[in-house]
């Protein structure tokens, strides 16, 4: 659907608050949040509190991720963008990828193993640590004797490993859309 003139303050306001939105609360989530929480509680506890916040994170991304390329699309027709608007749009595109990515595969699988080793840990009393430094020994000898805990540490790895990356390509797609409309602003 290609629009005719450009939009309006409302649509403009909009777009603007939807990727401020994003980036604010990617920023929060991935550099601030869990850093804070993960030196307060309990790492179990630590773990059931992220496995209630990450889908609402990652479907918050997903809608606002939607709504910014949505927007953009309907103001930008293909046959008209120039090479700065493409990146634009190809940026828009893969912040929603990486959303859906982390929504629907990536933070689903990470929890269930999640809880997969923390059912291990309880058997080993061990979780109820405040803090990441705690009993590394106890979770190195664990990983050492019990394979399926060594299995469990792995896989939950990997997943959490992509569902960090994903995360990460798109805080920079947003942080980078949000320079952009902040250099194309006609005026504050």
């Amino acid at each position: 659907m290609v629009t005719e003139g450009d939009p309006t303050d409302l649509v403009k306001v909009l777009h603007l608050l939807v990727l401020s939105f994003s980036w604010g609360m990617q920023l929060w989530v991935s550099f601030i949040a869990g850093f804070a929480l993960v030196r307060q509680v309990t790492l179990h506890t630590f773990g059931l509190v992220q496995s209630k916040l990450f889908p609402v994170y990652f479907y918050c991304l997903l809608a606002n991720n939607f709504v910014s390329l949505a927007v953009y699309a309907v103001y930008h027709p293909r046959e008209l963008l120039d090479s700065h608007e493409s990146v634009q749009m190809a940026l828009y595109f893969v912040a929603l990828i990486m959303a859906g990515l982390n929504a629907q595969w990536f933070g689903p699988a990470a929890t269930e193993v999640m809880f997969q080793m923390r059912e291990v840990e309880k058997e080993h009393d061990l979780g109820n640590q405040i803090g990441l430094g705690s009993q590394k020994e106890a979770y190195a000898k664990l990983k050492e004797q019990d394979p399926k805990y060594k299995a469990y540490k792995s896989t939950f790895g990997r997943y959490h490993g992509l569902s960090n990356l994903c995360n990460l390509i798109g805080f920079i797609c947003t942080t980078t859309n949000l320079i952009y409309t902040a250099l194309n602003l006609s005026t504050i």
